[in-house]
């Protein structure tokens, strides 16, 4: 079994960290009012031991601080699990039915009184995308698909 540490042993910045965070996640739900907060959040930085900074969430269920967390890395930022996870939902829905716009607004075209100019539509949503998700953001999903599957079975 392993003991529990003195409330007198010193807490570091993470743990800071740690406790304003829940004081935050407690601020979220309701339970402190924006007040309280601040007041909580003066004596997180003030405090200087485990003692002082488990007292302030004394009322309070958890979260509660987490102690001797280990840092994260600085300066390389969190990779998702796969690349399926970097593609967003809008992404994956404009880059599917994108083929298809361009086929109704030609049929539209063709078959009604529609003038040419309005291909600019989907056109323009091409262009809006590619501002946002960079060059090719309507294939990505279809290949990340198939990689995906591809790990799925193999």
């Amino acid at each position: 079994m392993s003991e529990v540490p003195s409330p007198q042993l010193r807490i570091s910045d993470q743990d800071r960290e740690s406790a304003l965070t829940a004081l935050g996640d407690h601020l979220s739900v309701g339970r402190i009012d924006i007040d309280e907060f601040g007041e909580r959040s003066a004596q997180v930085t003030a405090a200087k031991t485990r003692g002082e900074l488990s007292g302030l969430f004394a009322d309070l269920p958890e979260p509660h601080p987490l102690y001797d967390r280990p840092m994260p890395v600085v300066g390389e930022p969190a990779k998702p699990a796969s690349k399926w996870a970097e593609i967003s939902t809008a992404q994956r829905v404009l880059g599917a039915l994108l083929p298809i716009l361009f086929i109704a607004t030609i049929a539209l075209i063709v078959t009604t009184d529609v003038t040419w100019w309005f291909i600019l539509v989907p056109i323009g949503i091409s262009a809006v995308g590619e501002g946002i998700w960079g060059k090719g953001w309507d294939s990505g999903p279809k290949k990340l698909a198939k990689q995906r599957r591809r790990e799925l079975d193999g």
